[in-house]
């Protein structure tokens, strides 16, 4: 095996756009949102964003979309700490006394999605995330007023100060990329 010189790698990969630094003021608090969900502890999803950062520092040359790596490798990081640290909850054998002291006999019916769901349903969001972050600024705020604050074009174009022809053309071309993206990541019919 080969391995290549710190000066012939410089030259195969395009230069990197983004510093690590760029990208910890950038993604660390999506990223902290993102764990934070996954594993539902603030204290853990800091250790994994941490550690997703220090991971991407020893390998930063190598890694050619650092935005998405990081999303990833935050994806995998909760999802190993989740398999560590699952707990397992005694259920009552069939029969046996509820609190009241009455048997039960109903079953437990689970609504949480299954796993395979929830991990496709996190992965789509991850993906909207950094489609979004792709955007141009002013697109990225049309949409966050659009569909965090749910505002019309009218009060959107009062906000910003663009037409409501202007709105809906950013909307559109911002929802179409989104869209794109997701269908090329199979994640849309």
């Amino acid at each position: 095996m080969t391995v290549a010189s710190p000066e012939s790698a410089s030259t195969s990969q395009p230069p990197r756009s983004e510093t690590i630094e760029e990208l910890f003021g950038a993604l660390e608090s999506p990223l902290l949102s993102y764990a934070l969900r996954l594993v539902g502890d603030r204290a853990q999803a800091e250790d994994i964003v941490q550690d997703a950062f220090m991971k991407l520092h020893a390998q930063f040359a190598e890694v050619r979309e650092p935005r998405r790596w990081l999303y990833r490798i935050v994806h995998n990081l909760a999802l190993n700490h989740r398999r560590q640290s699952g707990k397992l909850v005694a259920l009552p054998e069939s029969g046996a006394a509820n609190p009241n002291g009455t048997a039960s006999d109903r079953e437990t019916a689970d609504t949480e999605p299954l796993p395979d769901e929830q991990i496709i349903r996190w992965e789509g969001i991850g993906l909207v995330r950094l489609s979004l972050s792709a955007l141009d600024e002013r697109s990225r705020e049309v949409v966050r007023l659009k569909f965090d604050d749910d505002l019309s074009y009218q009060q959107i174009a009062g906000r910003t100060g663009l037409s409501n022809g202007h709105v809906g053309y950013l909307l559109h071309h911002a929802l179409k990329t989104l869209a794109a993206e997701l269908n090329r990541a199979g994640l849309l019919p």
